[in-house]
């Protein structure tokens, strides 16, 4: 199906990343339902808003009807307590593809994260094939998730494109940001990807722009045509490069300050694992 039959819903659309994506590609499809805890008042003609909570999954299989695809946002985008995150991104997330299952829904693009990998080292190039190494309850959730839209492929042939989004504020701003930025229109790309490309199944990428040294091996979206159009390094504040240190853990990890919260481990040198901590996850 081309974007321009399309109704498509998104969750968590009147969020900072929903609205952000929602400027770059809204005009593509016939409708966008913005679905969020709150009405969105700020609307394009093709888009409606529909309040609904994606813990609750009568009303939002209710939601989803006549849909053709989804875009999946909606979650809490940091660490909480684990009840929270159980409750809304792993217990919501799993919400979504039943209900979409019941809808008949056969597309998904679902926000992941990068913390789903935030363990690995700074000097490791890591690939979406490699083990989970999630940094927090935040990561785990994806981690989750990803998993969750592998268990609708396989059981119910939903098409899902993951994308472990790095840091998509509006410019890098911090030296973390100039390894992890992706921009609106690369990410609205990635979600183009994930809404039509045939070789979909349960795929996993990473969101982010264009740069020369990168902690991600981004081969996948590669094969899938994915093309960033802008370098991380063109949009950064001028005080990324001297932005200041972050925590010895912070500054090893992927993850960046994710991996600093209740960690107990020892670090002995930026290229060597967490003598303890991480050795459950080889």
């Amino acid at each position: 199906m081309n974007l321009s039959e399309m109704h498509v819903v998104v969750t968590g659309g009147a969020g900072r990343v929903g609205k952000t994506l929602r400027k770059a590609m809204s005009a593509e499809f016939r409708k966008v339902t913005v679905l969020d805890l709150v009405a969105e008042t700020d609307l394009a003609e093709n888009e409606v808003a529909s309040v609904c909570d994606i813990v609750d999954l009568a009303a939002l299989t209710g939601a989803l009807e006549g849909a053709d695809a989804l875009i999946h946002l909606a979650g809490y985008p940091i660490d909480q307590a684990i009840e929270d995150i159980l409750r809304v991104n792993c217990q919501g997330t799993w919400n979504l593809y039943e209900a979409a299952r019941q809808q008949g829904i056969g597309r998904v693009v679902q926000a992941s994260s990068n913390h789903a990998t935030g363990f690995y080292r700074r000097d490791q190039r890591v690939s979406p094939d490699m083990p989970m190494r999630p940094d927090g309850s935040y990561g785990l959730s994806k981690c989750f998730g990803e998993l969750v839209a592998g268990l609708y492929w396989d059981k119910a042939g939903i098409r899902t494109l993951s994308l472990r989004i790095g840091n998509a504020m509006d410019r890098p701003s911090h030296r973390r940001g100039l390894v992890t930025w992706i921009s609106p229109r690369d990410l609205a790309q990635q979600v183009r990807i994930g809404l039509t490309h045939p070789d979909i199944d349960a795929t996993v990428i990473y969101g982010v722009s264009a740069c020369e040294d990168g902690w991600w091996d981004n081969s996948v979206a590669t094969a899938l045509g994915y093309v960033p159009q802008d370098r991380i390094e063109d949009f950064a504040t001028p005080d990324a490069w001297t932005s200041p240190l972050e925590t010895e853990v912070a500054e090893t990890f992927q993850g960046g300050m994710f991996c600093s919260v209740n960690h107990d481990g020892v670090i002995r040198g930026r290229a060597d694992l967490l003598s303890k901590s991480n050795s459950d996850h080889d």
